[in-house]
């Protein structure tokens, strides 16, 4: 199962769309609520996810995407649910994908070392030791990084590319 992770505050299109194209492609995405079952956007949309953190056998997570916006990455950043899946995902060898300022996540956490990565503009400090790039999205290993909004569907068809093809 790839685990979609919803915070408060997250960037509606950055979760949504590649959820809808990964389903449309068929593989088996989850959204889940790290602050609860229903989750507001940056912009004030809720979605109900599949499940609460507490739901999660992280023996059945595959992957993880993490979506950007504000204060949603800043509240991903925070968690120790986060860290836990994060840690267990790439240990198995699994996909880190994380778009906008969420790369910032995976940076901090040193998922990004050696890598090719991209992330919205102003959050390139928290790549560590990431070779910083500008693509709209970027694979290099197990990582997948998007630089930000408008890049949702570039991000989303990268992910299809992965998980569906």
């Amino acid at each position: 199962m790839i685990a979609l992770l919803l915070a408060e505050g997250f960037e509606e299109v950055e979760a949504l769309a590649p959820l809808d194209y990964l389903r449309r492609g068929g593989a088996v995405v989850k959204t889940v609520g790290i602050t609860g079952k229903t989750v507001t956007g940056a912009h004030g949309i809720p979605v109900v996810c599949d499940m609460l953190k507490e739901e999660v056998k992280t023996e059945e997570v595959t992957d993880v995407i993490l979506p950007g916006g504000m204060p949603g990455t800043e509240n991903l950043d925070a968690s120790p649910f986060v860290d836990a899946l994060l840690s267990e995902v790439s240990k198995k060898g699994g996909r880190l994908c994380a778009i906008c300022a969420a790369p910032m996540v995976l940076g901090k956490r040193g998922y990004l070392k050696g890598k090719r990565a991209t992330c919205f503009p102003g959050f390139e400090k928290y790549l560590e030791g990431a070779t910083f790039t500008e693509a709209a999205a970027v694979t290099d290993g197990n990582v997948t990084t998007g630089r930000g909004m408008e890049c949702a569907v570039p991000f989303a068809k990268e992910l299809v590319k992965l998980f569906c093809e």
